[in-house]
């Protein structure tokens, strides 16, 4: 996130959410923003293929195709720069290549926008208006947004928003994606990516790899790694002979489990290190039981960049041990002596190595925590971005992106799409949440939400089961008969094992730069059973 989440409740005048269920997946989130609706009477514009609950807030809704955000931004694009409400100082002082987006957007009238993504003309318009007129606007998008072939220009498309109208570097403005998990952005931040190490410096770059090795006493490749995306494929075509995986469960959250199945059973040793004995882990060769955020010391920093101290509650049970301590060891054995006292042992390392934690200690991170960057320790961490228009390279870079349709579209024997996405009670795998009785109180079971001109076409009511089949495989699930989802779309979520609907979505259309799958468009039919 470019800002702060309390910037969403108090600073934001108006806030532009795409791709993000946000009441239901980042609920304190989704609460700030509804407050300032109705409280300080900020605007709000949604975009998404289900109504979600802030659709019932929204100033202007628009219910667009699933895999036509670029079309449907463009669309905005063009209303902004024909209308005259285009912050042209701000392009001036702060921007580049802004002729070669405003060529492409040019063609991409409202009526265009509105033939591609099925949202009427006047409501792009109407957006457009809102989000360019607010003396500061929001945009808020999560997973929705991302999880398709086109998900990095998906992402740049909404940039090109912030930047054509000024809205970057001030409180209550900024691109903000919500971070689907705990402390995805720590171990972004940390290099948990295959092309980077902490804090962004990239793998290929010659004096940031000579710094990592002077501080490691190692030598490292100068070669990116692999996301986990292309690892599967490697492992599928015998390339890569092992595995090591820690936190993850691909057997349900990956694309096309056939194939995620048989890329494992090929590999000739896969350890996973886990709390419990997930999917995964059940066709491991070893497991290695770690222990839980609650049995624990360290940090985590969250979707606003805010790093915060994480303290040990209780003892891990059983065998269980903390992550860094089973690495540390499993290290050592390998030949490189790994060992430290404690995690803020590991932390003050971290510090030495990552300019945008430098000024952080585990004294200061105390409370409320610090946001980075935080370069010195006299200084109190970074609420926004870019400040006054100054961003980390010079200057912005508009990118002249065009809308290309999704790699997988229905068709005469798979009409419907299908589009994937999370539940507000359960969460990613179900690893934990199914374990709480709770929780199952309100969710046991998946279903597949489908429109009510479809139930009626197919006879079924809620409850009825439906055979839901793609190119990859079928499987049985119960309807949920709702108007959420618009005629042509089908909606599931990927917590549930038995029903698990990664069986049939696709591992082949991958988005080209960040390798996600196309997790949002994936063409079906579906029967009664």
């Amino acid at each position: 996130m470019t800002n702060s989440i309390d910037e969403l409740e108090h600073d934001a005048k108006a806030i532009f959410i795409i791709g993000s269920n946000t009441t239901e997946n980042h609920p304190i989130i989704g609460f700030k923003i509804k407050k300032n609706v109705l409280y300080n009477g900020a605007k709000l514009v949604v975009a998404d293929p289900r109504r979600i609950e802030l659709a019932e807030y929204a100033d202007v809704y628009m219910q667009q195709k699933p895999g036509t955000d670029v079309a449907l931004v463009n669309g905005m694009l063009n209303v902004i720069i024909n209308e005259g409400l285009a912050d042209g100082d701000f392009i001036a002082d702060h921007t580049e290549n802004y002729e070669a987006m405003a060529e492409v957007v040019a063609k991409y009238t409202p009526e265009l926008a509105a033939e591609i993504t099925g949202v009427p003309a006047e409501d792009i318009r109407k957006a457009a208006r809102i989000y360019a007129d607010s003396e500061a606007s929001s945009i808020v998008y999560a997973m929705g947004l991302t999880q398709h072939s086109t998900g990095t220009d998906n992402v740049m498309s909404v940039c090109n928003l912030a930047l054509l109208t000024g809205n970057l570097g001030r409180p209550g403005t900024g691109v903000n994606p919500l971070r689907g998990q705990n402390n995805v952005q720590g171990a972004c931040d940390m290099g948990g990516l295959p092309v980077v190490y902490t804090a962004y410096q990239q793998v290929q770059n010659d004096e940031a790899r000579a710094k990592f090795e002077k501080a490691w006493d190692v030598s490292l490749p100068p070669k990116n790694g692999l996301p986990l995306t292309e690892v599967i494929n490697r492992a599928y075509v015998g390339d890569i002979k092992g595995l090591y995986v820690v936190g993850e469960n691909p057997m349900m959250s990956d694309p096309d489990l056939h194939h995620v199945k048989q890329a494992l059973e090929k590999l000739e040793f896969l350890v996973v290190q886990d709390i419990f004995l997930n999917e995964t882990a059940e066709l491991a060769d070893v497991v290695l039981p770690s222990a839980c955020f609650a049995e624990k010391d360290g940090t985590f920093s969250n979707t606003e960049r805010r790093v915060q101290r994480v303290h040990k509650a209780v003892d891990p049970p059983g065998e269980a041990r903390t992550d860094w301590e089973i690495i540390c060891d499993l290290s050592t054995r390998m030949g490189y002596p790994m060992s430290y006292r404690n995690a803020e042992e590991i932390f003050e390392e971290i510090r030495t190595v990552t300019p945008s934690y430098a000024g952080m200690t585990y004294w200061r991170l105390e409370g409320c925590g610090l946001q980075w960057p935080c370069v010195a320790e006299d200084q109190e961490g970074t609420c926004y971005l870019h400040k006054d228009g100054q961003c980390t390279r010079g200057k912005g870079v508009f990118n002249a992106i065009e809308y290309k349709p999704a790699v997988e579209l229905p068709d005469e024997e798979y009409p419907l799409i299908l589009t994937t996405g999370r539940d507000y009670y359960h969460y990613h795998t179900g690893t934990m949440t199914r374990r709480s009785a709770a929780i199952n109180e309100f969710k046991p079971e998946g279903d597949v939400e489908i429109n009510p001109g479809l139930a009626a076409e197919l006879g079924v009511e809620s409850g009825n089961l439906v055979r839901l089949t793609s190119r990859r495989g079928s499987l049985e699930v119960k309807a949920n008969v709702t108007e959420r989802v618009p005629e042509g779309v089908v909606f599931m979520t990927f917590h549930f094992v038995e029903t698990a609907v990664n069986w049939l979505t696709n591992a082949d259309s991958l988005d080209p730069v960040a390798k996600i799958p196309e997790y949002k468009v994936c063409a079906v039919k579906v029967e009664k059973v």
